[in-house]
């Protein structure tokens, strides 16, 4: 295990003091509370800028004059997504517990896998997807006790098109080995998860930490940060990228992606400047891209979403600085890519696709 303290700006918050993990943990709060305003609250203006449930609508006016087209609509939110071994795009819907496949050609929407525990509060469940040759592989957060339900919380092998059995328990491992740092969902929020050996990473949001999973059920945690956000992951050559949404209110400068070895943590700082990252993803000849929710509203409560059609699909450039690709994106979570073309998953349960 390797502690990553990195330098941060005066004033950001250290472990030892309450984590502000946005709108994923403000969420959690709201309903282990119980309260019905607190509920009513969460799903409306504490919809959050990563994987939990949206109320608003992706406005095709904004999205598509700038380059991105519409290829699905009308599902139930959008989580974690990835290409399948048979070149179709994979993703979680959280709010039902499945994965769908989609016909990258076509927008033909299938389920291919239902019966994973579904969303307990706005957040949660399914929240993202990984193969292993010709395995699925789920990750699925906030559906323990503490949250009212009884299945676990970590990853999940797709065993056929109905059901699925967890291989991995990260919650029951994270209360067993806590991080040093002052939390109060101690079964962690995992976020992201990306193959790795014989095995996943896998980001845990409120933790702030990235762990080892293997198929076997090992947890291991790999790295430990400040209050970063750690978000989306992706892997070349053996080197991992991870993105970070930053502390709110997720000014442009703490959006940053990192690269390390996971089997050696050093991070370097690849590029910074992007409003509340939630992915990193490499096209086909090798070029780094990064998702951003867009810009946290000035007024805005932790927890609160970015403002409407503010997200971006970035390009990192050699200087460590981001050009923009694609402007105008409503609440993204996720991306892949296929060839040159980008396929965007929203919260409100789109996806979207974007040529360079």
């Amino acid at each position: 295990m390797t502690a990553i303290h990195e330098s941060r700006p005066a004033g950001d918050v250290r472990p030892g003091r309450r984590l502000v993990v946005s709108g994923l943990i403000v969420l959690a709060s709201l309903a282990v509370s119980g309260s019905a305003s607190a509920m009513s609250q969460a799903t409306g203006s504490h919809a959050f800028m990563q994987r939990g449930s949206s109320t608003s609508s992706p406005s095709a006016t904004a999205q598509s004059s700038l380059g991105a087209h519409s290829l699905v609509t009308g599902l139930k939110g959008g989580s974690g997504s990835t290409i399948g071994p048979d070149g179709a795009l994979y993703l979680t819907e959280g709010a039902t517990g499945r994965v769908l496949r989609v016909d990258p050609a076509t927008g033909k929407v299938t389920t291919f896998a239902s019966g994973l525990p579904a969303q307990l509060i706005p957040l949660g469940g399914a929240m993202d997807i990984a193969f292993l040759g010709d395995t699925a592989y789920v990750l699925v957060t906030l559906v323990d006790a503490q949250f009212g339900g009884t299945s676990v919380d970590g990853v999940y092998q797709v065993d056929d098109a109905t059901s699925a059995h967890p291989i991995a328990d990260i919650g029951s491992w994270t209360v067993a080995h806590p991080p040093h740092a002052d939390i109060f969902i101690p079964t962690g929020l995992q976020y992201a998860m990306q193959p790795y050996g014989d095995g996943f990473l896998v980001t845990d949001g409120h933790h702030n930490r990235v762990y080892r999973v293997t198929l076997d059920g090992i947890v291991d945690e790999i790295a430990a940060f400040d209050d970063v956000v750690p978000t989306g992951l992706a892997m070349s050559d053996g080197k991992a990228y991870l993105a970070e949404a930053g502390p709110v209110p997720h000014l442009p400068q703490d959006g940053r992606i990192l690269s390390f070895d996971p089997s050696s943590p050093d991070p370097t700082v690849v590029a910074s400047g992007g409003r509340l990252l939630v992915d990193v993803e490499m096209d086909h000849s090798g070029d780094l891209f990064a998702l951003a929710q867009g810009v946290f509203p000035s007024d805005g409560d932790p927890g609160s979403p970015a403002n409407p059609n503010t997200g971006q699909l970035l390009k990192v450039e050699d200087s460590g600085k981001f050009s923009v690709i694609a402007d105008g994106l409503n609440q993204p979570t996720s991306m892949e890519f296929i060839g040159d073309t980008a396929y965007v998953v929203t919260l409100g349960g789109e996806v979207w696709e974007v040529d360079q």
